[in-house]
């Protein structure tokens, strides 16, 4: 037991660079309390203990902000950082060395009693404010973005993003440490931005090439319309 507690915190001060101490960890770190009280509600959940597991799992969420259903599964070296808002579902099965952010949802996208919930393997970090719905897989070392919703399966080392949530880059390098800059993630819609911007340039461009050979002038309006286009598109891009 005291292992797997060494271990867990080892864990925190590896995937969090703010903390200075197993103490500071013990005292300030709801996410560990979480998952510490949770695997108490799991052994009684296994147990045939229902009532008390659920009573056990709102005392949790109670004081932490963190709702785990005791009949979750959690690996070794969880880590649940910061926390507040985190909703993991009675099937759900989280693997070890995961990483979860704040406002988290593992739920489900069923009313019938069997395997409802998401399935994330080893290594998986998934952003603040993501949802992962329904009985879906999250391979090993993929990567969730801020805010995504998924739907559907992540293939190993993967990067997940957007609404719904799309398929933006594959590795096939295993990761050894863990990657927590998962704010620099790729957007898709920015490059389908980007890509529409120069298609227009290339237009306009090609516009001024056939009113200069038929000596048409460009009215004031005009002119006008295509500086504020210009405008707008360097917004968007940056």
């Amino acid at each position: 037991m005291f292992d797997n507690l060494r271990a867990e915190i080892k864990a925190i001060k590896d995937k969090d660079p703010a903390a200075r101490s197993t103490l500071e960890i013990f005292l300030c770190y709801p996410g560990f309390w979480a998952l510490l009280m949770h695997r108490v509600s799991h052994w009684l959940w296994i147990h045939s203990f229902k009532l008390l597991a659920r009573m056990n799992s709102n005392l949790a969420r109670f004081l932490t902000g963190i709702e785990i259903h005791p009949g979750a599964t959690f690996g070794k070296r969880v880590f649940i950082d910061h926390g507040m808002g985190v909703v993991v579902g009675e099937t759900a099965i989280v693997g070890d060395d995961v990483l979860l952010y704040q406002g988290v949802i593992l739920g489900g996208t069923s009313t019938e009693k069997t395997k409802r919930h998401p399935t994330v393997e080893r290594g998986v970090i998934v952003g603040a404010g993501a949802k992962v719905m329904g009985n879906i897989t999250i391979g090993e070392y993929s990567k969730i973005g801020t805010g995504a919703v998924v739907l559907k399966d992540v293939p190993s080392q993967s990067t997940c993003v957007g609404v719904p949530g799309r398929i933006v880059k594959r590795r096939g390098v295993r990761h050894k440490e863990v990657d927590l800059d998962h704010g620099k993630l790729p957007d898709p819609v920015a490059d389908a931005i980007r890509v529409i911007e120069k298609h227009l340039q290339d237009n306009d461009k090609r516009f001024e090439i056939l009113f200069e050979k038929h000596e048409i002038c460009l009215t004031e309006d005009i002119r006008d319309e295509q500086e504020e286009l210009e405008d707008l598109f360097k917004k968007d891009g940056d």
